[in-house]
């Protein structure tokens, strides 16, 4: 699949009705922004896949057919993704009857293109999303198609995980920094605040099994939701926790802790020994205790609890992925082009692996689920609120907690990974660096980000003031990627 060749331009409303001639018109008066939003046609050439639309008339030799083709997808690739933005323009603006006609002329369109790959394979999620937001305030909008079953969190989690090095550039990088923070220590304990099927603890006991001079002795407390159905799904993950310590001869302990938010967490759960080392590990989690940027300051936000009680404890690392991405904005319109793009990205790369059946249809539904949050959810009712690296830096300096920026080590262990997995291409992959923080990257966009922390000396946010700098993203030449510009592929969004 081609990368995503799109740029968005404000334009002038009448620079922008004579772009194609079959642009839809700009956003109502009532839009926020008051600019309308066109994409570049010679910009979308590359993006679209083969033999997506219907064959033309007949023509005076092959080569003039493949062209013409070429341009019917060109103009049905500018004009989906217009009308999708369009739309989401008038959802913002309450003009819920123009943004159903977008709609419903954006949807004639992925029905005769290919959804399977390219625009279409990705903007069909976005147009179901845009068609769940508009239904409720417009019930003369056509209802939105009914949703797939939903596998449970963690096997959707699990799927994502086979789907692409995503997870496993997580896991293997926060793995690392704790290693170099346990060093030394005889009694260890780590807090996963999100324990999942626990698919990064078992690549840590072995390397501690392997340790010079003996493993320490490794107690682990994984945080996950009250269980729904009776399963204790934590006890389950820690049982097999232990059958693979016991069998690599290291000392453990598990403790599994219910609690359905993060900021619910109180000291006296996690039970912590003085003279053990603690880390704290985070992986796609913080996000979800963010609130509205412009939210009442006076009212502590539910991350500022969570990052307190860490400080608190005065950990010796505290391990952070985050998406690189910024989606909490409190304009659906700048939510709605920024995940776009994101996602673009994202559903590129699985499709260059090969993730499209099996795991990876059923990962697309994870990414599918993130979507829907983004694009339908307001105010309380939205988690999915992914902010971009230099905010993450800011926020936990704030906190008191200091950058530990990532050594040679975590940055050869990044690489190994993507050299030796072997089940998705690693064509486009990249890791990039920036001022001690890990990203990665496809074709040189950053999608997902590690960074590891220690409290400041007296939980000084002061101390910690240093965190905030560098905001550039190096890739593994020494070259430098703007943050202010992202493109995908060779082409930059700026």
């Amino acid at each position: 699949m081609g990368r995503i060749p799109f740029s968005w331009l404000p334009m002038d409303p009448a620079a922008t009705a004579t772009l194609t001639g079959a642009i839809p018109p700009p956003f109502p008066a009532g839009a926020s922004n008051g600019a309308a939003y066109c994409i570049d046609p010679a910009l979308l050439a590359s993006f679209m896949p083969p033999g997506t639309s219907r064959q033309p008339a007949l023509l005076p030799n092959p080569a003039e057919a493949a062209r013409r083709r070429q341009e019917e997808e060109e103009r049905a690739a500018i004009r989906l993704v217009h009308l999708l933005v369009t739309c989401t323009g008038a959802i913002q603006a309450g003009d819920y009857s123009a943004a159903q006609g977008n709609l419903a002329e954006a949807r004639a369109i992925l029905g005769v293109i290919q959804t399977s790959a390219g625009i279409g394979r990705v903007a069909i999620h976005f147009a179901d999303a845009l068609a769940q937001r508009l239904f409720p305030a417009y019930p003369h909008a056509a209802a939105p198609s009914a949703p797939s079953p939903a596998a449970p969190p963690a096997e959707l989690l699990g799927h994502f995980y086979d789907a692409g090095p995503y997870l496993n550039f997580a896991y293997s990088t926060a793995n690392q920094a704790i290693l170099d923070a346990f060093e030394g220590c005889d009694s260890v304990h780590v807090v996963d605040f999100a324990l999942m099927q626990g698919f990064q603890w078992p690549p840590l006991i072995h390397a501690l099994s392997k340790r010079q001079g003996g493993p320490p002795r490794l107690r682990v407390t994984g945080i996950g939701p009250h269980p729904a159905d009776g399963r204790d799904e934590l006890r389950e993950v820690g049982v097999r926790l232990a059958e693979i310590a016991r069998s690599m001869n290291v000392p453990f302990c598990f403790r599994g802790v219910c609690v359905d938010q993060l900021d619910g967490l109180s000291k006296w759960m996690l039970k912590a020994v003085p003279g053990e080392a603690l880390a704290f590990n985070s992986v796609l989690q913080l996000h979800r205790l963010l609130v509205d940027p412009d939210a009442d300051p006076a009212v502590p936000a539910p991350i500022d609890m969570l990052l307190d009680l860490v400080t608190d404890l005065q950990p010796r690392v505290f391990t952070v992925v985050e998406q690189e991405a910024d989606h909490n904005r409190p304009s659906l319109l700048e939510r709605f082009t920024n995940a776009l793009f994101h996602y673009a990205a994202m559903f590129d790369s699985m499709e260059a692996g090969g993730a499209r059946t099996g795991a990876g249809a059923v990962a697309e539904t994870y990414l599918r689920g993130e979507i829907f949050d983004i694009v339908c959810g307001e105010g309380s009712a939205r988690a999915e609120r992914h902010e971009l690296l230099g905010r993450w830096k800011e926020r936990l300096a704030r906190a008191g907690l200091v950058l530990v920026p990532f050594g040679p080590n975590e940055l050869r262990m990044a690489k190994a990974q993507l050299i030796n997995a072997t089940s998705f291409s690693r064509d486009g992959y990249s890791i990039l660096e920036c001022a001690g923080s890990l990203a990665l990257a496809w074709h040189d966009r950053p999608l997902y980000a590690a960074t590891a922390w220690r409290a400041a000396p007296g939980g000084s946010s002061a101390a910690a003031a240093a965190a905030v700098a560098g905001t550039e993203w190096r890739d593994n030449n020494g070259g430098s990627r703007d943050r202010g510009s992202y493109g995908i592929g060779n082409l930059a969004i700026g």
